[in-house]
């Protein structure tokens, strides 16, 4: 029976540093992490690869349960999946096991909460854009990720992996870049115009 730990923070310029810490001093002897929105489970690499390897027995941390997602479906599918698998997921902050039926309650309640929350952030943020459209301020978002260095560092030669631990992020943002440039170049050769 193992314990796996799991961290994540949304964005590339977030430090992982305080649930890494955490996890590895409740025991974790294999923890994942990625920097990935935890709005939904898309290009979430590195959870799917936990629950893949989980066995019977083992257990799933994490230090606060949005940090295995926001949304209460999410969450609860997670959970399902794990019990498939006779395995057990397990909140720290605060403590919620799946190891009985009221830790289920509480993780269905928290997950709402979670989720409810994230509804509360969106509509914040989107106030705040409006408030600083309507002011002139509102320069949009900044791109977080150099794309023109990732796809120089893939023409290059380097492999998804070596890309995404070079610029902070995962897998998967590295391969729908990459996929997004391929099919920019393909409107653009087919309209004619330079790429």
């Amino acid at each position: 029976m193992a314990r796996v730990g799991y961290a994540r923070v949304s964005t590339i310029d977030q430090d992982l540093d305080t649930q890494l810490v955490r996890l590895k001093a409740e025991g974790c002897g294999v923890i994942r992490s990625e920097k990935v929105s935890g709005g939904s489970r898309e290009g979430r690499a590195e959870l799917m690869t936990i629950i893949e390897f989980l066995r019977p027995g083992d257990e799933l941390v994490v230090t606060r349960l949005d940090r295995l997602g926001r949304d209460t479906r999410d969450v609860l599918n997670i959970v399902h999946e794990c019990d498939q698998r006779q395995a057990f997921v397990t909140v720290l902050d605060p403590h919620v096991t799946t190891r009985g039926e009221t830790g289920r309650i509480v993780m269905t309640v928290l997950g709402m909460v979670a989720q409810l929350e994230r509804r509360f952030i969106k509509e914040r943020q989107r106030e705040g854009i409006e408030k600083a459209k309507a002011d002139g301020v509102y320069r949009g978002g900044k791109r977080r990720l150099d794309r023109k260095q990732l796809v120089g560092m893939a023409n290059a030669g380097h492999g998804a992996a070596a890309i995404a631990k070079a610029l902070g992020c995962s897998r998967m943002h590295v391969y729908r870049v990459l996929a997004s440039e391929r099919e920019e170049q393909a409107v653009g050769s087919r309209f004619g115009l330079a790429p």
